[in-house]
């Protein structure tokens, strides 16, 4: 009897207990978000000397709607509280993937966790992962009728993986009900790193608030990939395509803001992967952010930069319906052209004539000979030698200009001296002169004006390449990376801690060219106002030895191997082909011929004798 009546105490008292817990509950609950049904609901006893609920019992709760759970999710979430009462609510990921790339979405705020490429790996052999540990992260903030201001990322979205057609379809779920919800849809295709992407509520009309807009916030940090960060860097940047076709970018600076409109995508580029945010119907604006990570590459090792950008999504009668797509994949030219949805324009090719060299010559050419070659070190010998050739009529116009100016030295210092205190009259019979002669100054500019599209050109395609990435040729192991002959117990600014063999063998081979043209043409006397020949013909090698010791080592092996090209070509002008005593022959021929002057050499020379005259008449005056 006594055991009865203990036990009849206990269960008075917890009802007593209960019953203002209830009360308080009901008293401090918003009256528009939870009804007199639902207070009532609550009214069920729970034991209160029962062991705290362990993860199968709650499930089990949740499962059942357990009324108190979402009355207390109700009362910080409002609506959307239900989707706290749900069993994703205990947190996981869902796996998408395909034979290229992994994804892990969070039920937390419905989000990719973590992006896998499958087929690549860094420079110290980790798969190469442009998603993890927390570094990205995508957040809609929304408010809601009731006064609310609720962030995605805080929330949990309920999964529901399908297969449709050999595409995987991952369906994120914030549920006010079974029926209403906000979704992120995901479909993967075989074989593709593009997968739809779709944001879309239901039934949301009365519980978003129509009077503000959503805002979705994407934020990045960069992984490196690279053997030296401040080079992956220096090609690591945000990209955006605004107006249906033009595009911008940030990334160079310590803090780059900028917004725009009508954005058609946004490229989170890390040299040579990229994550990108496109929709098929352009965002009205957006706002962007680029910050440097990495201030001491020595001690900066982790992170490139980071990117953050901020898009105000519009709600159409009272929904969200927007369609758009991730890329997580490699800058890769072709994989990214063949999307036709430009893209191709995040691979920094160069602009204008640049950019079409490479486009429509380098990049199809260089792929033909990769596609049969033995290496991608000797693609890129056999496109330089190729490249020279082609030019070679370039490089003989220029060598016999310097020729010509060669041998009408001794007769252009007999004028300089003769004309030594008449500057326009040693001018002008200096013009005179090289009309007889046939000879120009400029003639020997042109030509190398002519080529520097080309170099520059190349400059821009082999730090690009995406296809030399890793690959190894002669003591070089990676192409898209500096070669290493020696290791420095050092850090030398602006050179690094390491010797690399390329950049040597470039800087030696400029040298010797330099020495060849410049050299053979320089005076011995500087003349005032003038740059120093001599000084720059040091200087130029010692700053590309410099400056490419951590570049790719594929671009310092094709400036070695085209100055090595040049010089030979060079030789076999300067010793087969042209003969100095023919040249003088023929100068001092074409000097008694009368020479018929264009119409701009004779109202050049007309100046200069109006010139003159006045000059005279002023020294009359005086």
């Amino acid at each position: 009897m006594e055991e009865k009546k203990i036990d009849i105490q206990s269960i008075i008292g917890f009802l007593l207990i209960g019953g203002i817990l209830l009360w308080m509950l009901y008293n401090n609950t918003p009256e528009d978000t939870v009804t007199e049904e639902e207070a009532a609901q609550t009214e069920q006893i729970v034991d209160a000397n029962e062991e705290p609920e362990t993860t199968s019992e709650r499930e089990d709760s949740v499962a059942g709607n357990d009324s108190a759970a979402l009355v207390n999710a109700q009362r910080r979430l409002g609506a959307f509280g239900y989707s706290e009462t749900l069993a994703s609510a205990q947190g996981g990921t869902t796996t998408i993937e395909n034979d290229v790339l992994e994804l892990k979405v969070s039920n937390k705020g419905g989000y990719i966790e973590e992006a896998r490429l499958k087929n690549y790996k860094t420079y110290d052999s980790i798969p190469v992962y442009l998603v993890k540990d927390g570094n990205a992260s995508l957040n809609m903030s929304f408010s809601t009728t009731d006064g609310r201001t609720l962030n995605t990322e805080n929330l949990f979205f309920e999964p529901e993986l399908t297969e449709n057609n050999g595409n995987q379809i991952l369906s994120m779920k914030l549920k006010v009900s079974e029926n209403e919800y906000l979704e992120y849809r995901y479909a993967m295709r075989p074989g593709e790193y593009m997968l739809d992407f779709s944001i879309r509520s239901q039934g949301l009309t009365n519980v978003l608030n129509s009077s503000q807009n959503p805002e979705l916030k994407w934020d990045l940090k960069g992984y490196r990939h690279a053997k030296s960060i401040s080079y992956e860097n220096r090609y690591t940047e945000l990209i955006y395509e605004y107006d249906g076709g033009d595009d911008d970018y940030l990334g160079q600076g310590d803090l780059e803001e900028d917004e725009d409109t009508n954005i058609s995508y946004i490229a989170y580029k890390q040299h040579f992967f990229t994550s990108i945010l496109l929709t098929d119907n352009p965002f009205p604006s957006a706002q962007f952010t680029s910050r440097n990570l990495v201030e001491d590459e020595e001690i900066d090792t982790v992170y490139t930069k980071s990117f953050a950008s901020t898009i105000p999504l519009e709600l159409k009668a009272g929904e969200l319906n927007y369609n758009m797509n991730w890329y997580y994949g490699p800058t890769d030219y072709k994989i990214l052209n063949d999307y036709d949805r430009n893209l191709d324009e995040i691979v920094p090719l160069g602009w204008g004539i640049f950019g079409w060299i490479n486009k429509y010559l380098f990049i199809p050419f260089f792929a033909f000979l990769s596609s049969f070659l033995p290496s991608y070190g000797i693609a890129i010998i056999v496109m330089t030698i190729v490249v020279r050739i082609l030019l070679s009529p370039v490089t003989y116009k220029s060598y016999l200009s310097q020729a010509k100016m060669k041998v009408l030295r001794p007769e252009i210092n007999e004028i300089n001296e003769k004309y030594k205190d008449n500057a326009m009259k040693k001018q002008q019979e200096t013009m005179k002169l090289y009309s007889k002669a046939g000879a120009s100054p400029m003639s020997g500019c042109l030509p190398a004006l002519m080529q520097i599209p080309i170099f520059y050109a190349l400059f821009q395609f082999f730090p690009s390449a995406f296809q030399l990435r890793q690959k190894s040729f002669l003591w070089a192991d990676d192409l898209s990376s500096y070669d290493t002959i020696a290791e420095l117990p050092f850090h030398i600014p602006f050179y690094g801690d390491h010797i690399s063999l390329f950049p040597i063998l470039a800087s030696v081979a400029i040298f010797i060219y330099m020495m060849m043209t410049t050299g053979q043409n320089m005076q011995a006397s500087q003349q005032p106002g003038m740059p120093n020949m001599k000084f720059l013909m040091y200087l130029s090698p010692l700053i590309m030895l410099f400056f490419f010791n951590n570049y790719a080592s594929g671009l310092s092996l094709y400036y070695f191997t085209s100055n090595l090209i040049t010089i030979g070509i060079m030789l076999v002008i300067k010793y087969v082909i042209i003969d100095e005593d023919k040249i003088h022959a023929k100068i001092q021929e074409n000097k008694k011929k009368p020479k018929k002057q264009n119409r701009f050499t004779r109202k050049f020379q007309e100046m200069m004798e109006q010139a003159e005259e006045q000059q005279k008449k002023q020294q009359k005056g005086k």
